[in-house]
């Protein structure tokens, strides 16, 4: 039986010892076809350059003979090791550190070929890495890959051990690509691509090998979600909802406000979901107070009125209680009866609560993780609402779902992004956008001071507070940290006590037990507390109208839509609304990150820019967010080849012949792999 890649251990590749295997392991490579695929993420140019063509700071590979005696300091353990060179009529210094050892071996007259940083005003080059030619080049003349390494895994080893690799199984690598493709963008063989994204003769040729192999991850990405939606679509074995039109419109009289029309869309494509016979996967996304929540209530009241029941999952406590209380509100009127499903949830009421679900006698729970435990029963679940969806790793979300028999699913989150990019990147869901901010709502005026004009911000919230509003105080950590240095929450709570003793200084952090919290920001909701310093816990969801200020310390340590998120939790009553950013930041991106926020509050600009300053990876969260972590690609500056892959993969599965051509057996197969065929497949 002839094996695939995956089915081959790194071990079997020559050099690679029990222990080098290990050793790999924790990179991720277990198989053949792993290390084939661990790609470098850049290159070093030892092409050897002449120092008349290069600049000041270049970082060069130039042939020089030394000239001068070695001269080697020593300091604190530490080495210098200086040695006049000559590269053709050119006289300069070649300096190592750390490398002490090569005294000896630097003997006038003697070919060396130097790669570092150069220094043209000092006529200097700081060495990182150096050989002799009469013992033989390995990387003179040429690019060479770096790999991200670490323990004993080290750059030479590791290129050694591919180009191993390459020799033995090169002829191996399957094609997966179908041929039409590979000519329409005239990319190149999938093992020659591999070969030279490993070993690039120049620049060029590697941009050709990364061209490919970048195609094929989107398009075996989009092939994925676009195959499940496909076959999702065509079971039609979901929960056909029954509710009727005037129930709905009724529900909607009985809000205090009146949607907006991006809510009255976004409220009819869900409906049309969930009144169809297939299982409803949509993104809802919106800016931060946009009106997702309420769009996620019309949603379960239709559940609860077609006879299912509706579980709403957030990421923690507050905001679950806080979700508790609007739905009772809103469901009260119209005997829907509303539970809650929190850690903090336990004894007797948690049995009860656990029996009701189980019999029907809870028409909604709303609750944090505790509602995926092995214990946790529904009679009847017909919807899963997630809010934050990134907060929630897939294998959680799945959980949920799995209560249920083929309930509609609809996930939320305030961190949206462009909706070509959003529709893209979510192709196995469908992507509502709440793009209007509910009428009525004050736009937050955003500042950035330092922290020298602390005082001036203390006479900010005297102003504030003396008017009846009440302000919130932002710290990133608890406690003090000889790393950071930053204010912590603690210290911060009893400075403020200080500076206002008129005033109740409430303090909320993650450590407090929910029922500590709960007392807290129930005390803030009835403003009896009207300065609350606070850690994150506040990010999501908090909804305090009366709440006019929001001071963030140390702000260039969070990231942009953190900052937009924390933002959100003014700007929610009929007062002018204010944002202060304190922030002293050292980076470029820190001092991007303030500018940004004080010239839009837009969600979806902020959230562009994130993009632009974090990368991908980061923004997405692909750890949680159920996108893969790509080798090569990038999501934003590999965009159009995204887009062009997704509509490849439409025009493939749209064909008859996609699913009996001998042709598409290797796609078919990678999509055997990831299970798209598995009847329980939910996410």
């Amino acid at each position: 039986m002839n094996l695939s890649l995956d089915q081959i251990s790194v071990k079997q590749v020559r050099g690679v010892s029990a222990l080098k295997e290990g050793e790999l392991h924790a990179f991720g490579v277990f198989t053949v076809k792993d290390l084939l695929e661990y790609y470098p993420y850049r290159y070093e140019d030892y092409r050897l350059r002449s120092l008349s063509e290069v600049k000041s700071g270049d970082k060069i590979t130039i042939q020089a003979k030394v000239i001068g005696i070695p001269v080697l300091q020593r300091y604190g353990g530490k080495s210098r090791l200086s040695c006049k060179m000559m590269a053709e009529e050119w006289m300069f210094t070649a300096t190592w550190f750390n490398r002490h050892f090569l005294r000896e071996q630097l003997v006038a007259g003697r070919e060396i070929i130097l790669n570092g940083k150069w220094d043209q005003q000092r006529m200097q080059l700081t060495v990182s890495d150096s050989e002799f030619p009469d013992q033989g080049i390995k990387k003179g003349g040429s690019l060479q890959p770096v790999y991200s390494v670490g323990a004993k895994i080290t750059q030479a080893w590791i290129r050694k051990t591919i180009g191993q690799a390459l020799t033995q199984y090169r002829e191996m690598i399957p094609e997966i690509l179908p041929q039409e493709l590979l000519r329409k963008y005239q990319l190149l063989p999938r093992k020659k691509a591999i070969s030279i994204i490993h070993q690039p003769e120049d620049t060029q040729e590697g941009q050709q090998g990364r061209r490919r192999m970048v195609y094929e991850e989107l398009f075996l990405f989009q092939l994925k979600m676009q195959a499940f939606r496909s076959l999702s679509r065509g079971r039609m074995d979901g929960i056909v909802h029954t509710v009727e039109n005037s129930a709905i419109r009724e529900f909607v009289r009985s809000l205090p406000f009146e949607l907006t029309d991006a809510q009255k869309k976004v409220e009819l494509e869900i409906l049309r979901d969930m009144r169809a016979s297939y299982c409803m996967n949509r993104l809802l996304q919106g800016d931060v107070g946009s009106g997702k929540t309420i769009i996620a209530a019309i949603a379960l009241f239709a559940t609860v009125r077609s006879g299912f029941q509706g579980a709403l999952m957030v990421p923690t406590e507050i905001l679950s209680e806080q979700h508790l209380r609007s739905l009772v509100r809103l469901f009260e009127p119209f005997g829907i009866t509303v539970g809650l499903l929190t850690g903090s949830v336990t004894g007797r009421k948690r049995k009860d609560l656990l029996a009701s679900l189980q019999m029907g006698l809870i028409d909604v729970v709303v609750g944090t993780h505790a509602l995926i435990q092995d214990e946790v029963f529904f009679r009847n679940l017909g919807l899963v609402v997630t809010d934050e969806q990134h907060r929630f790793g897939v294998n959680q979300r799945s959980v949920l779902r799995r209560k249920g028999y083929n309930p509609d699913v609809l996930t939320m989150t305030a961190t949206p992004i462009p909706r070509t990019l959003a529709i893209t990147s979510f192709g196995d869901m469908d992507v509502s956008t709440l793009t209007e901010r509910p009428k009525g709502r004050i736009p937050i005026s955003t500042y950035w001071v330092k922290h020298s004009m602390m005082d001036r911000v203390l006479g900010f919230i005297s102003r504030e507070v003396d008017q009846g509003r009440q302000a919130y105080l932002i710290c990133p950590l608890i406690e003090e940290s000889e790393k950071l240095d930053v204010q912590n929450v603690i210290d911060l709570h009893i400075q403020m006590q200080q500076a206002f003793p008129s005033y109740r200084v409430g303090l909320l952090h993650g450590r407090m037990t929910p029922a500590e919290k709960e007392e807290v920001m129930q005390a803030f909701n009835r403003n009896e507390v009207q300065l609350l310093i606070s850690t994150t816990v506040v990010e999501v969801g908090v909804d305090v109208p009366n709440a006019s200020l929001m001071i963030i310390m140390d702000a260039d340590r969070f990231g942009l839509s953190q900052l937009h998120q924390l933002r959100g939790r003014v700007g929610r009553g009929q007062h002018a609304s204010y944002c202060v950013l304190i922030a002293d930041p050292k980076s470029e991106v820190g001092q991007e990150r303030m500018k940004v926020m004080t010239e839009t509050d837009d969600g979806f600009e902020v959230s562009r820019r994130d993009l632009d300053l974090r990368g991908p990876g980061d923004f997405f969260g692909t750890k949680q967010s159920g996108l893969p972590d790509f080798r090569l690609a990038d999501m934003v500056s590999d965009f159009a080849v995204l887009e062009q892959a997704r509509d490849d993969v439409s025009e493939l599965l749209s064909e008859a012949s996609f699913w009996t051509s001998p042709s598409y057996e290797p796609l078919r197969h990678y999509l055997q792999q990831e299970q798209i065929f598995q009847e329980d497949l939910i996410d």
